[in-house]
């Protein structure tokens, strides 16, 4: 879908996955997609460098999120949204909608 304009579906799937859960490590992005770790970790690392995301070390993990200071941030926001509005439900399922936090003890499934 944006892979003409990113340049790779790699960097798609990352951007998607941290404008919907606003945060992410390579590892949780790469799991999440049945990706190479190392592939990924080239993506976030392009996009570091070119000030799109920001990270920082929360004790053994890097994690990235989107740079509050990059200039064009509400245009790739909107332009994400708009992607995320053509993905079909079965890869919203899978990729997207994945829980996060624990289930509350004794709640039912």
């Amino acid at each position: 879908m944006l892979e003409a304009i990113f340049g790779n579906s790699t960097i798609e799937k990352v951007l998607l996955f941290l404008y919907t859960y606003k945060e992410g490590y390579g590892k949780q992005i790469s799991d999440n997609f049945n990706i190479s770790l190392n592939g990924i970790q080239q993506q976030l690392q392009r996009l570091e460098e070119g000030g799109v995301v920001v990270s920082q070390k929360k004790g053994n993990t890097r994690l990235y999120v989107f740079n509050p200071r990059y200039v064009f941030l509400k245009e790739l926001e909107n332009l994400l949204g708009k992607a995320m509005n053509l993905v079909s439900e079965k890869e919203l399922q899978k990729y997207y909608r994945k829980r996060t936090r624990p289930r509350k003890k004794g709640k039912p499934l």
